[in-house]
């Protein structure tokens, strides 16, 4: 996995333009492994991605309780799971993520609790906080193999 693309965000708001960004070229299949400590903006990441596509109003709740939130979108189903909660990896398939994997879109934060079952073929994409975190500004940085360059480029999220 290579890095493709760093880009700064001033906001939360950037942030979610970014997810919206990435909404458009997210098909059934995609994981976006989503990295970044607490209050980095993962969630919001997310919310941009679902209300770039469901609406504004769209209510998305982070799913830190309930681990998994579903969304309709035209392509088909996309997951939002939150797997900070989870004790060890083979908890994560009693949710199901096996089968979204192969036929849901999912945004998984804090993907490294899924140890051997995060699929290697994915988008990572972490998201740190560069400075006084009241400020709200953050950095992502986006790793993947050559079929996400593609599709950032065709997004307009990476120039050649």
């Amino acid at each position: 996995m290579e890095t493709l693309i760093t880009l700064p965000l001033a906001s939360e708001e950037e942030t979610m333009a970014l997810g919206a960004s990435l909404a458009p070229i997210l098909r059934p299949g995609d994981v976006v492994a989503l990295r970044g400590d607490l209050g980095a903006g993962k969630t919001a990441l997310a919310r941009g991605a679902v209300q770039s596509v469901l609406g504004p109003d769209t209510e998305t709740p982070s799913p830190t309780f309930t681990l998994v939130q579903t969304y309709d979108f035209p392509v088909g189903e996309l997951w939002h799971c939150d797997l900070y909660r989870l004790e060890q990896p083979d908890d994560a398939l009693e949710l199901g993520l096996e089968d979204a994997f192969a036929d849901a879109i999912c945004l998984i934060e804090w993907p490294d609790r899924l140890g051997p079952y995060l699929p290697a073929d994915r988008l990572d994409l972490a998201l740190t906080i560069t400075g006084d975190a009241a400020a709200e500004a953050r950095s992502a940085e986006l790793r993947g193999g050559p079929a996400w360059r593609a599709r950032l480029q065709a997004a307009g999220l990476l120039h050649v």
